[in-house]
């Protein structure tokens, strides 16, 4: 879970946003929901979704033009309107999370930056609906910046806009093997559960941020 043991300070958090401060924006129990509330059939709906939302989380299609592929690609007795609010309505807070994030950036005056993959939609409503934004500084989205996790390059972008030396920058992500590509780049690492915050607390402990 901590495999840098630099002793250098810790002045910014990288974080995701899905799987650590609120519920994954699109994921599979979303469209096991949708597909029972929309009459879809579920398998022709994850196949159309895996052929093409990694294209809109990089930024180079719409919500629109995804949902035109994925659902919208035969008549359908609701429109892309209804459909969209229903994702929307997905998301969920973690707000212990949220609050430790929170209260963190307060006491050490630590810089905050997302770095996630999204598409711009969702990922703007998300911002928005959550307030996302009164205290994280940079949102390093895959939909900014036109490449995904586990490319290397996205936590290069958020170094550079962040200034901050990588050596003090904790990296969490609920992904194993993104937090690894992380500490590839000598940034440090946090697996992070949602179901287990305290875990996530004492990993930041160790590296002197306590509330």
């Amino acid at each position: 879970m901590a495999a840098n043991t630099t002793s250098a300070p810790v002045t910014a958090l990288f974080l995701d946003i899905g799987g650590v401060m609120l519920t994954n924006g699109w994921d599979r129990k979303a469209r096991e929901a949708a597909a029972k509330k929309f009459n879809l059939d579920l398998d022709e709906l994850n196949d159309r979704h895996r052929m093409t939302f990694d294209t809109y989380e990089a930024g180079k299609l719409n919500l629109d033009e995804y949902l035109k592929r994925a659902v919208f690609y035969e008549p359908r007795p609701y429109t892309i309107e209804d459909f969209r609010a229903f994702m929307y309505d997905q998301s969920q807070a973690y707000p212990e999370m949220i609050e430790l994030v929170r209260g963190l950036k307060a006491k050490y005056g630590l810089r905050i930056a997302v770095v996630n993959n999204e598409g711009r939609e969702l990922n703007e409503h998300r911002i928005k609906a959550f307030k996302l934004y009164e205290f994280v500084d940079f949102f390093i989205s895959s939909c900014f910046v036109h490449f995904r996790k586990p490319d290397a390059d996205i936590w290069k972008v958020a170094l550079d806009i962040a200034q901050v030396p990588r050596e003090n920058v904790v990296y969490i992500d609920d992904r194993n093997m993104f937090v690894q590509v992380a500490e590839s780049l000598k940034l440090r690492g946090i697996t992070h559960n949602y179901k287990n915050v305290e875990q996530t607390k004492q990993a930041l402990a160790k590296w002197g941020l306590v509330l």
